[in-house]
């Protein structure tokens, strides 16, 4: 529901948002719908009436009319509300007056050291205005782009929303990546300014960065004008013409009759917002490029019909409390800034959610969520099971009865993980009460999407039964179906993920790709133009444009095909096909890491290339514990009970980690191509990985596997 909605809706219980928005198709479209399925199909069949619906829902704002809701179906070169003028930052600040009337805040920021700043609405308005003021006073034009190099800070939402408010191009890297990584992705894009940090504190340490700002400084000579937040308070310590450069607090303190005056420029729907990288495992990351329009209307379906978060200003959602774990190198971090689009209070977190080495504490998140009334706590599925790992008690964590609902993405939840957490929750609610709620478990609103188009495929529906492992369903807008291999639709069997019709969200282009050459083969070159392009299924002609093949296994529906329910079942490329019976690997991952010895796993299949068929398996084992027989034979017995005997690796190995990208996936690929002989600079890219050292391993055990095979 629009916050503008004169409707009352009564403050408790919670009215999900999906029923609020099927109340006002009712009501004002005179649609209704027997079952969500029916809902979906005409969502992905009837797309303008679909998307016009989001637009006047949502009371999305324009100076000028669109001349249609898509004039041009075809993938890739959509065309979505032609004619429309927007800006991201104009739908976020017409939430000032209200929310500030309201009493509730816009950001709330904490870190490892319990520097918490709250900020409201007023001053997040005047601090993007006068941001955005001396950027243009440095000449920084529509269409010229912003680089930042920032962590997890208030500072970056508002350095971003002033980039975006006078149409400049927004990127920005997590600090905890070296130089080169940063490079590969700035130099494509060749920025105009340069917003950096002096240094981070992660996991206890404070980390001096002002060494990688220079050398990225004196490495980008598109960059004219420099910024540099005082993160740590080093700067008066800093060498280098960067130590000189502009504060970033100094940009933002300006105060007078033209920040007063400020208002976000009206820039074309397909206005460029901001450009953001895939994790680039082999060659230089892909410089992704979306829209302003697109994304906000995307970002409000995503965020509220389906994740649920509310207005925290709205009768229906007061106080509504929405937090994210996220590093600015996730694109999780700009779903969490999203959450401002609709008026919501956003919770960051900058630094570990682990603790320290020396002192690994996993309910370091729990205790900030409890400390600041989160209503709404999202993660990795990876910091669920980490939680699990470690016998996190979260009752002990504080009190976190207002927490209504537990978001995961980035991996593929296992049944046990949310059964665990489900678990605690109702501990909690044993502890605290649960003021306002209904009696039912914890909702988990688990989605599956990605950077490509800054959202989700599939995730939850506050309104349809859950079953632990398994997201609720396909999501509004998104017309997904699972492909076998002779590219036709199926339910009940595992097969391709595609999305056989546009999305307002879907990339404007990658930046500087020719002909758009890297996006065609990135996602629309595995099937034939125009194959199940016609909204609502069959052939359209070949001026379409192929499906969108996002390179995940998916399962709609259960093993009979029956329900809404959907199982990612791993990335499509690191499949396993052993001895004729395919499979993806989270299924031998949730097998394997349910053994309380196992911290983490790794599998990789070589068969599928036409090797002789060679599965290893790759566990990390708590502190203490060796692989010896009795734990292989545990681990082999229990993929054998969850799965099938096909599925026993060939090989287990103990290793000191698992090679993670700088998101947190696995590297199944990587190390696959590694294994079959290819070099490791042809594989993978060090500078976008969480930990390169572990490679050398790796590299030695291609070399003996390939001795052996010879």
């Amino acid at each position: 529901m629009s916050p503008a909605d004169p409707t009352p809706v009564p403050a408790a219980p919670y009215v999900p948002q999906i029923r609020l928005y099927q109340d006002w198709l009712a009501r004002e479209r005179h649609l209704r719908f027997d079952t969500y399925n029916a809902l979906w199909r005409w969502s992905t069949t009837e797309l303008e009436a679909f998307w016009q619906s989001i637009w006047d829902y949502f009371d999305l704002r324009s100076p000028s009319p669109h001349r249609a809701v898509l004039s041009r179906n075809a993938m890739p070169g959509a065309l979505w509300f032609e004619g429309a003028r927007t800006n991201y930052a104009h739908q976020v600040l017409r939430h000032v007056q209200p929310a500030h009337a309201a009493g509730v805040p816009a950001l709330i920021s904490d870190n490892e050291k319990g520097q918490v700043r709250e900020i409201d609405w007023p001053t997040l308005r005047r601090q993007v205005a006068s941001m955005a003021l001396h950027l243009q006073a440095q000449g920084v034009q529509p269409g010229d782009r912003v680089a930042a190099y920032l962590p997890n800070v208030p500072e970056a939402m508002i350095a971003f929303l002033a980039t975006v408010s006078i149409g400049g191009v927004w990127s920005i890297c997590a600090p905890d990546m070296g130089t080169h990584a940063v490079l590969d992705r700035f130099r494509q894009i060749e920025p105009k300014v340069l917003i950096a940090c002096d240094g981070v504190t992660y996991a206890g340490r404070d980390i001096d960065r002002m060494a990688v700002v220079q050398e990225l400084k004196d490495a980008l000579p598109s960059v004219q004008h420099v910024i540099v937040h005082a993160n740590l308070g080093t700067l008066d310590l800093a060498q280098g013409e960067v130590g000189a450069s502009v504060r970033l607090a100094d940009t933002l303190a300006r105060d007078d009759a033209a920040v007063q005056a400020f208002e976000p420029m009206w820039l074309p729907f397909d206005h460029p917002l901001w450009i953001v990288d895939s994790s680039g495992t082999t060659g230089l990351p892909k410089p992704i490029v979306h829209g302003h329009g697109g994304t906000v209307i995307v970002a409000l379906a995503l965020k509220i019909l389906h994740n649920d978060v509310g207005c925290s200003y709205h009768p229906n959602s007061r106080g509504e409390r929405f937090h994210w774990y996220s590093s600015t190198g996730w694109v999780m971090w700009n779903a969490q800034m999203a959450g401002l689009l609709n008026g919501t209070t956003c919770v960051i977190f900058d630094g570990s959610p682990a603790g320290t080495k020396d002192n690994p504490d996993w309910g370091t998140l729990w205790r900030f969520a409890a400390r600041h009334r989160v209503s709404f706590f999202g993660a990795g599925a990876a910091f669920f099971a980490n939680c699990q790992k470690a016998g996190v008690e979260i009752a002990q964590c504080g009190d976190l009865s207002r927490v209504r609902a537990l978001g995961t993405t980035g991996s593929p939840l296992s049944a046990e993980t949310q059964e665990w957490g489900t678990g605690q929750m109702r501990k909690v609610w044993q502890a605290h009460g649960r003021p306002g709620q209904d009696t039912g478990d914890i909702w988990w609103c688990n989605i599956s999407g990605g950077t490509d188009f800054a959202g989700a495929f599939i995730g939850g529906h506050r309104e349809m039964p859950q079953q632990p492992g398994v997201m609720q369903c396909r999501l509004l807008g998104c017309a997904v179906e699972a492909w076998n291999e002779a590219g036709e639709p199926v339910v009940g069997e595992v097969g391709e993920l595609v999305c056989t019709q546009p999305i307002p969200s879907m990339p404007l282009y990658f930046w500087n790709d020719h002909d758009n050459a890297r996006y065609l083969a990135s996602d629309f070159e595995m099937y034939p133009a125009g194959r199940g392009r016609k909204p609502g299924g069959g052939d359209g002609p070949a001026a379409m444009g192929g499906v969108w093949r996002h390179g995940d296994w998916l399962r709609i529906g259960d093993a009979q095909g029956q329900g809404e329910g959907c199982v990612i079942f791993g990335r499509s490329d690191a499949t396993i096909n052993r001895h004729g019976l395919r499979m993806g690997t989270s299924e031998l991952y949730s097998a394997v890491e349910a053994l309380p010895e196992v911290m983490d796993s790794m599998v990789v299949d070589l068969e599928y290339l036409g090797k002789a068929s060679y599965m290893p398996l790759f566990v990390v084992l708590r502190p203490g514990t060796v692989l010896d027989d009795a734990l292989k034979a545990r681990l082999n017995n229990a993929i054998k009970v969850a799965l099938s005997p096909r599925f026993i690796p060939n090989e287990i190995f103990q290793v000191a980690e698992i090679p993670r990208t700088l998101s947190g996936k696995k590297q199944e690929l990587p190390i696959k191509k590694l294994m079959l002989g290819q070099p490791l600079e042809k594989v993978v890219n060090k500078d976008a990985m969480a930990n390169p050292a572990c490679l050398d391993w790796y590299v030695d055990l291609a070399r003996r596997h390939l001795a052996r095979a010879a």
